[in-house]
């Protein structure tokens, strides 16, 4: 067996049809295996599709681990971490998880109904699988810190305590990793400069961080709220529900699906994969130019707001598959927003990179990043920490 400070960690991030891994060291950050198992509970598929359960997926990941030549029993897996999606109000740490920690879990169900159930059955396989510590790290963790000014929504407090109902946020693995690897690339001391994260995919969420704590998040109460993202709405008038009901007879699930899975994007111009919308745009697709000019109206709504929570900013960092990868966007969000001293420099900004980088030009007020995210390494990581905490 390897020494245990240096044995791998295997991250699960399950959904409810699907199973992605990694297997990696948190220390080095080296990825042994990776790998996604798609269209469980379904029938048919592709190879490594179609799986009944949770459980065969677990089994479908160890043979693909083996064909990969990742043996977990040589090299001694330390444990497993878990992506949890919705933490509620308890959990603000990675936490081992236990036959507790489970029923708090699928208690929270109700809050993330597309996540956490398929987290659960992950776990539960995995704990079948491996005879390891389980760890579950939160999306909402990393946002607990938001102060009661930024998480407390303006209804009837005896509601919203019997009901759990607050600001949590997610993505926070994510902004969590983010905002800590801008501090190393810069150089500085995490808690010597407040930055706004833009974490840009199909789901789309910004986070304000003052000095390395979070103290305000676009997402809400679910991962709905916020800002334009591929099938979701982001915000809308709460009004939308009573009169989409009253006008056009249509149940509060059929609205909370259509919000959730056919807005955003998708609803604007059809389709929700964002080079799509950018190719329809360019191409004179009024549909989709209209997306484009909502989902960028949304984002600078958020920077300047975020901007004055904060009492100025000293870094913006765009991360995630289309923060990274869709320079034209970067260039256009910020192209409003120069007496904010935010700008980019068109040659950095267009340069193909992979790795962290500065896209604004020398002397800018505000220094604008690009940092690649790297969510399982910062479960990995998280995980790491709970069992050295431990032993």
């Amino acid at each position: 067996m390897a020494d245990d400070a240096r044995a791998p960690i295997l991250v699960l991030n399950a959904g409810s049809s699907s199973l992605k891994y990694q297997v990696l060291v948190p220390e080095t950050a080296e990825v042994l295996a990776r790998g996604l198992v798609e269209r469980i509970g379904e029938e048919g598929g592709p190879k490594g599709g179609g799986v009944p359960d949770h459980a065969a997926a677990m089994t479908v990941v160890t043979d693909q681990l083996a064909e990969a030549g990742v043996d977990l029993d040589r090299t001694g897996l330390r444990a497993v971490g878990h992506r949890v999606v919705h933490g509620g109000p308890d959990f603000s740490d990675p936490v081992l998880v236990d036959d507790a920690v489970l029923a708090d879990i699928r208690v929270l169900a109700p809050l993330a109904p597309l996540h956490n159930p398929g987290a659960l059955a992950g776990i539960e396989a995995a704990r079948a699988a491996f005879d390891v510590p389980q760890v579950a790290v939160f999306d909402t963790a990393f946002f607990s810190t938001l102060p009661p000014a930024a998480s407390t929504y303006a209804i009837p407090k005896d509601v919203a305590a019997r009901h759990r109902i607050r600001r949590y946020g997610f993505h926070g693995t994510s902004h969590r990793y983010v905002s800590r690897a801008v501090a190393d690339f810069l150089g500085r001391p995490l808690d010597s400069f407040d930055q706004v994260v833009l974490h840009l995919g199909n789901g789309c969420s910004a986070s304000a961080v003052a000095g390395g704590v979070a103290v305000d998040t676009s997402m809400g109460l679910t991962p709905l709220q916020g800002l334009v993202m591929g099938t979701r709405s982001g915000d809308v008038d709460p009004a939308v529900f009573s009169y989409l009901h009253s006008s056009a007879g249509l149940e509060v699930a059929e609205i909370d699906a259509m919000l959730n899975k056919r807005s955003g994007l998708k609803g604007l111009a059809g389709v929700n994969d964002f080079r799509e919308v950018l190719s329809r745009a360019d191409a004179g697709d009024e549909d989709a130019r209209l997306a484009l000019d909502v989902y960028v109206h949304r984002l600078r709504h958020y920077v300047g707001a975020y901007t004055a929570v904060l009492g100025g900013l000293d870094v913006l960092t765009f991360t995630a598959g289309v923060g990274e990868n869709a320079p034209a966007l970067r260039a256009t969000v910020l192209e409003t927003l120069g007496r904010l001293g935010l700008a980019v420099d068109p040659a950095r900004n267009e340069a193909p990179s992979r790795e962290a980088r500065v896209i604004s030009p020398d002397g800018s007020p505000v220094t604008v990043l690009v940092v690649p995210t790297n969510e399982e390494l910062e479960i990995g990581r998280q995980a790491a920490a709970l069992l050295d905490a431990g032993s």
